[in-house]
């Protein structure tokens, strides 16, 4: 069985930063990334990147470019593709698979790095919108959505700041909350509803997605009425995020929402687990800065803990 001292899970910003850490302390470390490359949410952010110190760039792409250059060079060991299946805490083994074959990974110590993934409604049709494709970003998607009939979930931020964006592109824009009190910053608030071009449905629910070849409608269900169909080319869901914990679920203490509770030095309640990221910060503090800078935290800690 291979062992290493440091196992990585999640190729994101915090899991590349705690890597290179490692790497740089000279801990004996391995990274696993499900996916074919590096970089995790980094790929969805389209908007130019002005607040990560010493690198600004056109969007997540050209930041990912210049993230995994730096990990490639300094010759940290990765692999790709590779998908977790199970860890067994009690044994510090993860079971892992590759190209259809399985293996077993013995670690000293584990780093969570698996990030967030947006919340779905959990609604008939949602997963098959999803598996077609047709996930939509409001600043990239401007012209892809261009006389089209678009319904926005939600009310924070992204659901207002992406229909104000929408408002002059699509034919029409709904956006559709489930209560009649907003998250959203009042700037965005104040945009949304002085716009004639959108359509705010409050207290209202999407209960199903219909089309089979394409999005073709919705169907809503308010505290007031019966059931409606409301006929829509596109469907954009803005509920916010949940930590990617499937994996440690009842292995580690979580808080209500789901994200792993840490201390100081981002250990959990199991003293060989750590986690760093959206595995276990508030939406509200999340950034790249703040991942990164938790993976040096977590590597120099190991570095003492290993007497290394």
């Amino acid at each position: 069985m291979r062992h290493v001292d440091v196992l990585i899970i999640g190729g994101g910003p915090a899991g590349i930063s705690a890597a290179i850490w490692c790497k740089r302390l000279g801990i004996d470390c391995l990274l696993l990334e499900e996916q074919s490359q590096l970089g995790g949410q980094l790929f969805n952010i389209f908007n130019e990147i002005i607040d990560y110190p010493g690198m600004r760039t056109k969007n997540g792409i050209e930041m990912q470019r210049e993230m995994v250059k730096h990990f490639v060079e300094m010759d940290c060991l990765y692999e790709v593709n590779t998908k977790v299946l199970f860890i067994d805490e009690r044994s510090k083994t993860v079971k892992v698979k590759k190209q259809a074959k399985e293996q077993e990974i013995c670690y000293t110590y584990l780093i969570l790095a698996t990030g967030s993934s947006q919340r779905k409604l959990g609604v008939p049709g949602e997963q098959q919108m999803i598996d077609r494709g047709e996930v939509y970003s409001a600043s990239a998607d401007g012209e892809r959505l261009k006389g089209k009939m678009v319904a926005l979930i939600g009310g924070g931020d992204r659901a207002f700041e992406g229909a104000h964006l929408l408002a002059s592109k699509a034919k029409e824009v709904y956006l559709i909350h489930r209560s009649t009190h907003f998250k959203a910053r009042e700037q965005y608030v104040e945009k949304v509803l002085s716009d004639p071009g959108i359509k705010v449905i409050t207290d209202t629910e999407v209960t199903a997605i219909h089309g089979k070849h394409h999005v073709t409608s919705i169907d809503l269900k308010s505290k007031n009425s019966e059931c409606e169909n409301l006929s829509v080319d596109a469907v954009l869901i803005r509920l916010g995020i949940a930590p990617n914990v499937e994996l440690i679920k009842e292995k580690v203490t979580t808080t209500q929402s789901g994200l792993i509770v840490i201390n100081e030095v981002h250990q959990s309640s199991n003293p060989a687990i750590y986690a760093i990221g959206d595995a276990c910060t508030t939406p509200l503090f999340s950034s790249i800065s703040s991942s990164a800078g938790q993976g040096a935290i977590v590597a120099k800690q190991l570095s003492s803990m290993l007497n290394i």
